[in-house]
């Protein structure tokens, strides 16, 4: 579903060249992964139970972590599955 009050214009950090001309050109369009694709999230149970066990442990109550995964494109093609299969706590430095 388009919800345009929701969508965030994106732009590259600012270098001394560039490879191409940053005019904009056409009309604008919607880039949103839930336009086109029906999304699906599958996360194995090893990995959340790591998560939340980390969680528990950590004596902060906001704390960063990684969660790792593959983004694919579902065989009928209407679909995207993202699966998380690993857990990073990173580095407090």
């Amino acid at each position: 579903r388009f919800v345009p009050e929701r969508m965030v214009p994106f732009s590259f950090p600012l270098s001394k060249c560039a490879l191409w001309d940053p005019v904009p050109m056409g009309d604008v369009i919607g880039s949103h992964i839930t336009y086109y694709r029906n999304p699906k999230l599958s996360m194995m149970e090893k990995t959340l139970r790591l998560a939340y066990r980390h969680a528990k442990q950590n004596e902060k109550k906001l704390f960063s972590c990684f969660l790792l995964g593959t983004l694919a494109v579902d065989e009928d093609g209407e679909g995207v599955t993202l699966t998380i299969d690993r857990f990073d706590p990173g580095r407090e430095v």
